[in-house]
């Protein structure tokens, strides 16, 4: 079949060195982002230093005559009074970790009694494998791995927000240009932290356990199914706790004070200003950080595990099996170059020229990263080599998985663009929306409604060509690398993402600082174009975790020795119907926990409007702390329930109903959470860029129906107050439950295959 021309050695090398230039090229840009000071100190400015991207380093405020050096002692209080509301997440996530992490310890112990025998392979029987004992203890240990990881992941991304925001609004003085650079180097670091830690520590994991597996890479595999159900059980609690966070705030920061007391976004007098600027890091930087790092260390864990049992894994070529990782690490160095595009090549000079140099930042990632997996695919695999299907070797061509892991890369840019057309305020849909509220909130909502179930129709079209190529062309390998091809560029789309909510905060840093009207307007608009970006992300998000969830399902119908999934069989056909309805279920539970916590958060913001002397006036400061604490008590409480049902149904249904039934629970919640994770996801967007439509005033559709306190603009703040659950808690959210239900089956399908099915066994 032939030889991988990449040797051994040379790719023991590759993927670590990618994943220290990932790492040391995020350090770098943290490092000009640091150069920004939070101090009233200020050079006087020279023709000398002008240059790209910010019409030198004069100030705005000079031409205006305000020239106001408090405003940056106030941004610097801001960004203080925003760290302190951010240390609810990390000490509260822990405590699931450890005592989940004995559950998965016990249920693989007790597959084979905690024997410390060799036992026959699953797939070979006519060979001995390490006992089940060593699987426990090696699963627990990438469990716990894969969660710190998340944790970090997620810690991180929510800490260079932080650090980024005031400096963002500090350089919005010197222009937009300044201002773009700061927040996009910003993301620049989350997203190649991100996807170079995630690298190196699977590589590092890989490697250290090999020492004791050896041969048994069936095995050795299995075990590193752990590392995504950690990555994978961390981001649902930081994406459902993040969510609930940042909504309760949202919520009641925009009730109150838009639509009841008439004051702006961001306005200082309103007490729930603070907890909502948190709730953009915490819900929208660390939750979607930790999504996506979830959906790698899945993808590349699937593939992993169907080439375990593959002529990859048979015949022990490490660099064919390291085929996954490669795609990773060529990933990095395409975003890197793609990064220096929007921070170093091209020069914005206009707020009209971000929208465009965030979208050639897709295109260009895409169209460099095709060419990388040309090369990889090339050097690292035979020419022809064998991939496990569904108990038979399919003989496969290395061309052909170029096409699956390619086919990924461009159906994540084809989802992601229709995406933007249905959440942009740039084209139709959502001006028809914004339009529509020119009748009231109930058709404002008729409307967004509809645009959120016709968005589904292209993206599931785009998902099932890719499941069908990819699956023809490599069978479930090719599903998985696929989803690995669609999440290849993640360092630049998670830079993409970050500078929504950077460039968000940044000018609510700016309102409640009082800079000029000039830069506020220049802020708004960035926010609007910024933000469909964010939700063009989404849409990659959601696609990918319907290939990962695929891939996974496949690894677990396999690992459970399921010949056939028969939706015609009982057994599964009930599964099918409970697995359909869980999604609903699960964002029936988060959009009640954003309700009641907004409920409060609406009722303590009245409160302090109504009691405080001296607030409407702005003589006196609100009382930020409390509505903080409201949102994080309200995010640690409200998180469990639904986090609880995600966790516990593939446990209670594999150990009481069987591996059939698990099946169809599992294909039921995919092909029902896709659906309703793009209808949330979008019709939200909608709603919130409808709103911003409205409010920037930048056509003269717009201008009809404005300005801010009108009647349609009203009716916007109702629709986007409604929307703010469905795309920041719910939608995002159920990402993570059609994955997270998959990676947990096939990490316990050993003990569902062997002592699952007990209620059908009794009866």
């Amino acid at each position: 079949m032939g030889e991988a021309i990449l040797s051994v050695l040379l790719t023991e090398i590759l993927i670590p060195v990618a994943a220290v230039i990932g790492i040391v090229f995020s350090l770098v840009q943290w490092l000009l982002v640091s150069h920004v000071k939070l101090s009233p100190d200020r050079h006087p400015s020279s023709p000398a230093n002008n240059g790209k991207n910010g019409y030198g380093d004069y100030l705005i405020e000079e031409e205006e005559g305000l020239n106001d050096h408090n405003v940056v002692v106030k941004c610097a209080e801001i960004q203080n009074a925003i760290s302190e509301g951010e240390k609810w997440m990390n000490p509260y996530v822990g405590y699931f970790m450890v005592p989940f992490a004995v559950i998965v310890f016990l249920f693989l112990g007790s597959v084979e009694g905690f024997s410390t025998k060799s036992q026959p392979c699953t797939y070979s029987k006519d060979k001995m494998c390490k006992p089940a004992l060593a699987n426990a203890i090696f699963s627990t240990v990438s469990f716990l791995l894969g969660a710190i990881t998340s944790l970090v992941s997620g810690f991180l991304g929510m800490k260079i927000a932080t650090y980024a925001n005031a400096r963002t609004t500090l350089e919005a003085r010197k222009g937009v240009g300044k201002a773009f650079i700061t927040a996009f180097r910003s993301g620049a670091v989350m997203g190649f932290l991100l996807a170079a830690n995630g690298l190196l520590v699977l590589y590092i994991i890989i490697n250290v356990f090999k020492i004791y597996y050896g041969d048994d890479w069936e095995g050795l595999f299995e075990a590193i199914t752990g590392y995504g159900l950690g990555g994978s059980s961390m981001a649902l609690f930081g994406r459902v706790g993040g969510g609930i966070y940042t909504k309760a705030a949202d919520v009641g920061a925009d009730l109150v004070g838009k639509v009841e007391r008439n004051i702006p976004e961001d306005d200082p007098r309103n007490p729930a200003v603070i907890a909502d600027n948190v709730g953009d890091n915490v819900g929208d930087i660390a939750g979607m950080g930790s999504d996506l790092f979830g959906s790698y260390a899945e993808s590349s864990c699937a593939a992993l595990v169907v080439a375990s049992i593959s002529s990859f894994g048979i015949n022990h070529d490490f660099t064919s099996m390291c085929y996954p990782l490669l795609i990773s690490s060529m990933g990095i160095i395409v975003c890197l170059i793609t990064t220096l595009f929007a921070t170093d090549f091209f020069e914005i000079r206009a707020v009209k020229e971000i929208e465009p140099a965030l979208k050639k930042q897709l295109i260009i990632s895409t169209a460099l990263m095709t060419v990388g997996i040309a090369i990889v695919s090339w050097v690292a695999l035979p020419s022809s080599f064998t991939i496990f299907n569904f108990g038979v070797q399919k003989e496969v061509k290395n061309w052909e998985l170029f096409f699956c892991v390619a086919i990924g890369l461009w159906a994540g840019l084809v989802i992601g663009f229709v995406t933007e057309y249905y959440t942009s305020n740039a084209y139709s849909p959502v001006q028809d929306v914004a339009d529509s509220c020119r009748t009231g909130a109930a058709t404002n909502v008729i409307f967004g409604l509809a645009l959120g179930y016709k968005s589904v129709i292209i993206p599931i079209f785009a998902i099932a060509v890719s499941i069908f190529v990819s699956f023809s062309l490599a069978a479930m390998y090719g599903i998985a690398v696929a989803a690995l091809g669609m999440l290849s560029t993640i360092a630049t789309g998670l830079a993409i993402d970050a500078y929504g909510p950077i460039s968000d905060n940044a000018g609510g840093i700016a309102e409640m600082a009082g800079m000029s009207h000039r830069i506020r307007m220049s802020f708004r608009f960035c926010i609007a174009q910024s933000c469909t970006k964010q939700e063009l992300h989404q849409g990659f998000a959601i696609g990918s975790a319907a290939l990962v969830s695929l891939a996974l399902f496949g690894a677990f119908v396999s690992r459970a020795a399921i010949s056939t999934v028969d939706v015609l069989t009982p057994k599964v056909f009930i599964g099918l119907l409970v697995g359909a309805m869980l999604p609903y279920w699960f964002s029936a539970m988060t959009m009640k926990s954003v309700g009641s916590a907004a409920l409060k958060m609406v009722e303590e913001v009245r409160r302090q409007f109504n009691t405080i002397p001296g607030l409407m006036e702005g003589t006196t400061k609100p009382d930020y702390a409390t509505c903080v604490k409201i949102s994080t008590d309200a995010s640690i409480k409200e998180m469990i329930p639904p986090g609880a049902l995600v966790m516990l149904t593939p446990l209670i249904v594999g150990t009481f109903f069987g591996v059939e039934t698990l099946s169809g629970v599992l294909a039921g919640a995919l092909v029902s959470g896709v659906q309703i994770a793009i209808s949330a996801s979008n019709t939200g967007g909608a709603w919130d860029n409808a709103k911003k439509y409205i409010e920037a005033g930048a056509s003269e559709h717009a201008q009809t129906l404005g300005p801010k306190g009108s009647d349609p603009h009203k009716a916007a703040v109702i629709g986007d107050t409604i929307g703010d659950p469905l795309k920041d808690t719910s939608g995002p959210s159920l990402n993570i439950l059609i994955k997270l239900m998959a990676v947990e089956s096939l990490v316990f399908a050993p003990f569902f295959a062997r002592h699952g099915g007990l209620l059908f066994k009794l009866l």
